[in-house]
């Protein structure tokens, strides 16, 4: 009976262990106050490079006076395009980093690959117009301006792309109605899974560390955000506090102010354990890494056992291949020997016949 107790003791407290992070989602708290990212600037930049994409289409009729100064006026308007993409990429860093600390990591990263493409294709677009420029005296097809206007049109088509792609991103952001993404990283690490999904994990172990990472910036989002408004609901009451009417909603203020304060500390009790849990999940990786070290360490001896092993085979292989070659010359040396018997036994024979008939 007492090894019974004993057995379901245990088992109830391993179902305990893997079921310990698993309800964190549910008591997390959700992000009430997600602003919408704005897409004016992004549109005002596809303006520009529609613009751009005019001046490269109708140059030779814009700078019909100054024929030969059309390839340098071309890449001087593609040297400003190129600064003004650097200025709007920090933009959209910017809009990038607001989004991670919304709390949704996803669409941050997704953003953050976007957000660098039209700066890559405007600069390697000026990259291709100086080899147009170095390599001229060697171009024969096409006339200068009219390479580097292709060059400038197929660039501002490829960072229109880019910026569309991002827009539709940002659209689809802003149409989002479900809770932060980031908060599944509170449990995804130290949920029980199969062998495949823990190897997995151990390969996204940093990204794993950036999930919660961005998690605790979303908490001290949301921290910050309610100790605003705590402060707002604080200065309410004493405002309703301080007036003569009896008909304010003193008790309706105080029960928001309560909860808003009961809210406030539970999410620094939840950051708090958020810290113990990240913690605990660096000690994890950190023991996988010393048990995949280990096993490297064991491998190596058994490769070098096994090269060993092929060296001594290989001396062994040589010994036999020598022994054989002895063996084969020794046979063949009989055999010349058997040949010289012969041929002196023949003799032999010969002489006694000679010595009969005299």
């Amino acid at each position: 009976m007492s090894h019974e107790r004993h057995a379901s003791s245990a088992t109830a407290l391993m179902a305990e262990e893997d079921n310990m992070f698993v309800d964190i989602l549910q008591e997390a708290p959700l992000s009430v106050h997600r602003q919408r990212r704005s897409i004016f600037g992004s549109v005002m930049y596809c303006f520009l490079l529609a613009g751009y994409a005019v001046l490269a289409a109708a140059a030779p009729w814009i700078f019909v006076l100054i024929p030969k100064l059309l390839p340098t006026l071309l890449c001087s308007s593609n040297v400003i395009l190129l600064i003004v993409t650097a200025i709007f990429q920090q933009y959209l860093v910017y809009q990038v980093r607001k989004v991670r600390l919304q709390g949704y990591y996803t669409f941050s990263q997704k953003l953050k690959n976007i957000a660098r493409l039209p700066f890559a294709a405007i600069a390697y677009g000026t990259a291709l117009m100086l080899l147009v420029l170095v390599w001229r005296p060697y171009i024969h097809i096409l006339s200068v301006s009219t390479l580097l206007r292709i060059v400038m049109f197929v660039e501002v088509i490829c960072a229109g792309c880019f910026m569309s792609m991002y827009i539709g991103c940002v659209h689809q952001y802003n149409s989002l109605n479900g809770q932060p993404d980031v908060l599944k990283s509170l449990y995804s690490a130290l949920q029980p899974s199969s062998s495949l999904e823990e190897l997995s994990r151990y390969h996204d172990g940093g990204r794993l560390s950036d999930q919660q990472m961005a998690l605790l910036q979303y908490q001290r989002e949301n921290l910050h955000f309610l100790s605003e408004e705590v402060l707002r609901l604080q200065e309410c009451l004493s405002k309703y506090q301080r007036s003569d009417d009896g008909s304010t909603p003193q008790v309706d203020l105080a029960h928001l102010l309560a909860s808003r304060d009961q809210e406030l500390r539970a999410l620094s009790a939840e950051m708090n354990q958020v810290h113990s849990e990240l913690r605990l999940a660096r000690c994890l990786i950190v023991e996988r890494d010393s048990e995949i070290q280990r096993i490297r360490v064991t491998n190596n001896e058994y490769v070098e056992e096994n090269e060993r092993l092929r060296a001594i085979l290989g001396e062994w292989s040589a010994r036999a291949a020598k022994l054989e070659r002895a063996l084969e010359a020794e046979r063949l040396s009989n055999m010349e020997l058997q040949k010289s018997i012969a041929k002196l036994q023949n003799k032999s024979a010969g002489t006694s016949a000679e010595d009969d008939q005299v």
